[in-house]
């Protein structure tokens, strides 16, 4: 649900916790075997931005989207993927802005590819910033560990490995 009652949305993201993740960037071809990024314990988002989108939601976006208590810690409570502390594999995800016509799908909501991808390169970036900055002040605490974020081709299809410790899915709009 959007913000405000009536707004249209300008991004919609689709969050899953998970144990382990693994997406294929690139296939194998004639010269080499396909490439894969990979997380151990924390969140999946699969993202798409709609037309009207602008640079201005990435910032409510991260900090929304990072700081939910999604992510069950080992005492069984939820918390979010920066206090875990976890890993973020960031997938692009065209298809969420699809709607059914028919018997098909059309996408005439999506924003234009290179639009699509400047959004998505600032999203990435500030998520990056964002898990590096909750790492030092848990380093500071003392308490080291190997968050990371990982992310997606834009605009190629990709394959997704994924191990779950539930189907705990949620979607959220912005």
């Amino acid at each position: 649900m959007t913000e405000e009652a009536g707004a249209a949305a300008h991004a919609r993201t689709v969050l899953q916790q998970c144990i382990h993740a693994k997406l294929q960037v690139k296939p194998a071809d004639e010269e080499s075997g396909a490439e894969w990024v990979e997380i151990n314990r924390g969140m999946v988002i699969y993202i798409s931005f709609f037309k009207g989108a602008t640079e201005d939601i990435i910032p409510k976006m991260v900090s929304t989207l990072l700081n939910l208590r999604l992510c069950e810690a080992d005492s069984g409570k939820y918390t979010s993927v920066l206090e875990l502390p976890g890993s973020v594999l960031v997938v692009p995800q065209a298809t969420l802005g699809g709607k059914a016509k028919g018997k098909g799908m059309q996408y005439h909501n999506n924003i234009r590819k290179e639009e699509g991808l400047r959004l998505y390169s600032d999203f990435v970036s500030q998520c990056e910033r964002e898990l590096d900055s909750a790492r030092g002040r848990r380093a500071e605490e003392g308490a080291g560990d190997k968050t990371t974020v990982k992310h997606g081709t834009y605009g190629n299809r990709q394959v997704l490995k994924l191990d779950t410790n539930g189907p705990y899915t949620h979607l959220m709009e912005f």
